[in-house]
C-alpha cells in the first residue's frame, strides 16, 4: 500500500526548490537528503532533452538533494530539478512511500492509519459493527470512521474508554460504544 507523506506545492525561488505540504509525523526522517520518494501518479521520466515543445513529465521517483525548514514550511530541492519552471510542473504531485518500508511504532498503543483501515469492528460480546474505512484526525481526538454493514458510516472517538482493544494480528478493533453513538 502506498502512503502519502507529502504534496508538492509552489516553487520557492528560481533554483528549483519547492514547498511541500507535510503529511507525515516524521518529516525529518521522510525528507532526509538522499531519500528516494515515489510520485503519485508515477510517470516515466522525460527524455534527456532540452528541446522546446517537449512537455515535462513528472518522474516516477524523486531523490531529495536538500531539505530545510523555513518559516514553518519544508523546502525541498530534488535531484535534477534545477529551475523554477520545472519545479512549477511538479506542483500538486503526491510523494509516497510503500507501507512495507515504514517501521511499526515503538509504542504498542500507537498505530499507523494503514494498520487500522480494513479491520473488523466488533463489540466486546463479538457482535460485528462494520469495518474501519479510514481515520479522521480531529483536534480533540482521532476518529475511527466505521463503515456499517448497511452502508452508512459512523464516527467513533479513538479513545481507550470506547476502543479498549486493537488486535492487529487478529484483524479486529473492539469497540464498546455508549448508547446512541452509532445512531448519530
Amino acid at each position: 500500500m502506498q502512503l502519502v507523506v507529502g504534496r508538492i506545492g509552489k516553487p520557492h525561488g528560481v533554483r528549483g526548490e519547492v514547498t511541500v505540504e507535510v503529511r507525515t509525523d516524521e518529516p525529518e526522517a521522510r525528507f532526509a537528503p538522499g531519500t528516494v520518494l515515489r510520485t503519485e501518479p508515477g510517470a516515466t521520466p522525460p527524455p534527456p532533452t532540452d528541446e522546446p515543445g517537449v512537455p515535462f513529465q513528472v518522474p516516477a521517483e524523486l531523490t531529495i538533494e536538500e531539505a530545510r525548514f523555513h518559516q514553518g514550511r519544508v523546502l525541498i530541492a530534488f535531484d535534477g530539478i534545477l529551475d523554477r519552471n520545472t519545479a512549477e510542473a511538479l506542483r500538486g504531485t503526491l510523494l509516497v512511500v510503500d507501507s512495507a518500508d515504514v517501521a511499526p511504532p515503538d509504542d504498542p498503543e500507537e498505530f499507523h492509519d494503514h494498520q487500522l483501515v480494513g479491520l473488523a469492528v466488533v463489540t466486546p460480546a463479538g457482535e460485528r459493527l462494520g469495518e474501519v474505512a479510514r481515520i479522521d484526525h480531529a483536534p480533540s481526538s482521532d476518529l475511527l470512521v466505521l463503515r456499517r454493514p448497511e452502508g452508512r458510516t459512523a464516527l467513533i472517538p479513538f479513545v481507550r474508554a470506547i476502543v479498549p482493544e486493537v488486535d492487529i494480528a487478529g484483524g479486529r478493533v473492539i469497540v464498546d460504544p455508549p448508547a446512541g453513538l452509532l445512531d448519530l
